[in-house]
């Protein structure tokens, strides 16, 4: 009960950072923060699957690849921004 509790509050953690991400974004109208935004909306989502889904040990390997495709995701932003400054 504890661990889908922790489950629970570590999804809201990462829906609440993709929130202000997004709103971030809307103020700066910046990529960065709209690839973050998703990047912690897949996260978010990862983490839900897992704490509502009866998905057991062996079946969770699948579960990898959001989180894989958020992580990439936040480092082509950084190194897309990091080349548009060096650019300037």
């Amino acid at each position: 009960m504890l661990t889908t509790f922790l489950s629970g509050a570590i999804t809201m953690g990462f829906l609440l950072c993709a929130l202000c991400f997004l709103r971030f974004w809307k103020r700066t109208e910046d990529g960065l923060f709209l690839t973050f935004a998703i990047a912690f909306g897949l996260l978010g989502l990862t983490q839900a699957l897992l704490a509502l889904g009866a998905v057991g040990e062996e079946e969770r390997s699948w579960l990898f690849i959001p989180r894989l495709i958020a992580f990439l995701l936040i480092a082509y932003a950084i190194v897309a921004k990091n080349r548009q400054e060096d650019s300037r």
